[in-house]
């Protein structure tokens, strides 16, 4: 069969992206570890997926971080950042159970990893090119509960 345009293939493309992507994120996980991945993915899957932590999604816009979870007890949780943003983005927690920080993400890419958080106040942030200071921010508080003004779920929104 001879593909008679250049709109044909692309969508022939496209759908032949679309499969493999799938495919990847339906994939078993049998995984070797690194959470960084060694080329441009879609998807990278978690380098440590342990099969009690609680999974929490982040999705990253611009310039907003919208949490899954609002309500955390001390315990291993697995963070997936989603990029649904245009820019570059990524997830960092800070509090005390450490510095965790996501790799770098290309719009439309996302990325998973393994904390383990502590009772304790953290921040969540966008380390990227002062997307913090854009508003890309929110608190999470673990065990106890949770401040009145943050529930832990988004960030005020401010920002473009």
């Amino acid at each position: 069969m001879i593909i008679p345009n250049t709109r044909d293939r692309v969508l022939i493309g496209v759908a032949a992206g679309g499969l493999a992507a799938l495919l990847a994120a339906c994939g078993g996980g049998g995984g070797t570890g690194g959470t960084g991945g060694t080329g441009p993915t879609a998807t990278t899957p978690p380098a440590t997926t342990a099969a009690s932590a609680t999974r929490v999604t982040a999705a990253l816009t611009d310039f907003h971080i919208q949490l899954s979870t609002q309500k955390y007890q001390p315990g291993q949780y697995t963070f997936t950042a989603e990029n649904k943003g245009h820019h570059e983005h990524a997830l960092e927690l800070d509090g005390p159970g450490g510095h965790n920080r996501s790799r770098t993400l290309e719009p439309g890419q996302s990325t998973a990893f393994t904390v383990t958080l502590k009772s304790g106040s953290y921040q969540v942030f966008c380390p990227v090119d002062g997307h913090k200071d854009l508003g890309m921010k929110t608190s999470i508080t673990v065990g106890g509960s949770a401040a009145p003004s943050t529930s832990g779920s988004t960030s005020s929104g401010h920002g473009y």
